[in-house]
């Protein structure tokens, strides 16, 4: 296994378990996290023993509470497009990696932690989690996808709202808008979003893939073309081994055994 720099990586049978650990600087979105969390997905891109990924941030204050401010203060033009290409590039990746990403939010999760938490697929809360895109306060807007993500997330409103104001809310608040889909008191956010990992692997793994695949192309096209989508993924689909292994489980009562084939 490649080494990272600034993440733990924990193997519980087929999920990954990504922590990030900068605690001092409360897990700061800084080059060498975005670079490590790129080279990661990059290396378990095609991994067929990795089924779901959970990310987390280490100690008990934070996820990502932003980006690292060092890096920032000395932005030009040029260097902030650079620096906005890469942290765009790494939450594509992440949104289109073939298996389900799971944001396990335990603390701040502001600026880039947010924009991080947004390109996940799903977003588990602890009760003392916090959310925000506080970049105005800073004379800067979201550069890693948060005016892009958020609005198609909780509405134009809402959005807007929280981006221009920088205001930063609750977890019980995220959970209100839709920004988290569930919130746990804290010492069992871990366990939970383990055992909704576990869930999500006992499930056919092409089908969780082509069904994040349609999910996700079809929010950026028409309701035509995304209906278009899902019916060749529901067709290619028909043509696995685990198609059959699923109606066949189900119609002699007992677990199916999928393989990924």
């Amino acid at each position: 296994m490649t080494e990272f720099k600034t993440l733990i990586v924990e193997h519980h049978d087929e999920v990954l378990v990504v922590t990030i650990n900068r605690e001092r600087a409360l897990n700061a979105l800084n080059r060498s996290v975005v670079e490590d969390l790129q080279q990661f997905f990059s290396y378990y891109w095609s991994d067929e023993k990795v089924k779901c990924v959970i990310i987390t941030g280490a100690g008990e204050k934070a996820f990502v509470a932003g980006a690292d401010i060092t890096e920032l203060a000395d932005l030009n033009v040029r260097s902030g497009n650079e620096l906005s290409a890469r942290g765009l590039y790494l939450m594509k990746t992440i949104q289109n990696f073939p298996k389900p990403v799971i944001a396990a939010v335990n603390g701040f999760a502001l600026g880039g932690g947010c924009e991080l938490a947004l390109a996940c697929d799903i977003r588990l809360a602890s009760e003392k989690a916090k959310f925000g895109q506080p970049e105005v306060n800073l004379g800067i807007i979201p550069g890693y996808g948060g005016t892009q993500r958020l609005p198609r997330l909780i509405g134009k409103g809402k959005a807007m709202q929280l981006i221009l104001s920088g205001e930063i809310i609750s977890a019980q608040e995220a959970h209100r808008i839709g920004l988290a889909d569930e919130v746990y008191p804290h010492d069992e956010l871990m366990d939970k979003a383990l055992k909704m990992a576990k869930t999500i692997c006992s499930k056919a793994p092409i089908a969780v893939c082509l069904a994040k695949e349609s999910i996700n192309r079809g929010l950026d096209t028409t309701l035509t073309a995304g209906c278009d989508l899902e019916k060749a993924n529901f067709a290619q689909l028909c043509g696995t081994g685990d198609k059959n292994e699923g109606m066949e489980a189900f119609l002699e009562k007992r677990p199916p055994k999928f393989t990924g084939h």
